[in-house]
């Protein structure tokens, strides 16, 4: 597929139709975009214009491609069987829209030799436009003196119940000025929902009260819930008492961090 015969809406509309029935959103952005908001040591080393997709799961992912997913699958041989579900669908999707094409995919969950992350997830899902990224910086006159507050991105749809999971970047595509940046809405704007949404990120992210933030038109659904709240070391029993075939060594790895 050469550059010159590609534009955004050929590669978001073969990704979305391709990966929106298996429960994900697409979003496109310009490489420039993203370099532009952190430091060097940071960017993606593409040209500005270079064309990037970031990748978001919706709670529909859970029951459209991850049960289905571990039923084909039989759980064999998987390590965290959520990452490597996300990656089984990217690279379908990628192998089937864009054959012979350059496509360097990054996944959430990997990380750089220097143990950087591959791409700021949050980075990339704001300045796409698909959620705000509220940080510590947003609060005005912010109560927490020295001490540190994380950030978490809020999507206008879904609050906090979505994931973001990958970024797409189309090596050869190039994109113009008919690409125009989308502000991310602003679902939270008052100083105190945003002092609400932090510290219910950072001091009791385990209750899942944050994602409540605002309405949701879809939260995960009880399994979901179910999934997600069990330690991943303990995630191999759960998946077994669901009628999952696993033998000891598919348990799913007691480390695994992976954003849900």
């Amino acid at each position: 597929m050469a550059a010159s015969t590609v534009s955004v809406e050929n590669v978001t509309g073969l990704l979305d139709k391709y990966l929106s029935k298996l429960g994900f959103e697409v979003y496109p952005l310009k490489v420039g975009w993203y370099n532009s908001v952190l430091p060097p040591s940071m960017h993606l080393s593409y040209p500005d214009d270079s064309l990037a997709v970031v990748l978001l799961s919706t709670p529909d992912m859970f029951e459209q491609a991850f049960l289905p997913f571990l039923e084909q699958r039989g759980c064999k041989d998987l390590s965290d069987p959520i990452d490597q579900c996300v990656r089984h669908c990217v690279t379908s999707a990628v192998s089937q829209c864009f054959p012979g094409q350059k496509v360097d995919v990054r996944y959430d969950y990997e990380l750089l030799p220097s143990r950087k992350p591959k791409f700021l997830a949050q980075t990339a899902a704001h300045v796409s436009g698909s959620s705000f990224y509220y940080q510590q910086s947003d609060v005005t006159d912010h109560p927490w003196g020295e001490k540190k507050m994380f950030g978490v991105c809020v999507h206008p749809r879904f609050g906090g119940w979505f994931a973001i999971r990958a970024l797409l970047v189309f090596e050869d595509v190039m994109v113009g000025p008919e690409l125009v940046q989308p502000l991310p809405p602003d679902c939270v704007p008052s100083r105190e929902g945003r002092i609400q949404l932090l510290e219910a990120f950072n001091y009791r992210w385990q209750d899942w009260s944050y994602r409540d933030i605002i309405p949701s038109v879809q939260p995960y659904s009880q399994k979901q819930k179910d999934y997600f709240s069990t330690l991943p070391a303990q995630r191999f029993a759960l998946l077994r008492s669901w009628g999952f075939f696993l033998t000891e060594d598919d348990q799913p790895d007691p480390t695994s961090d992976t954003q849900s």
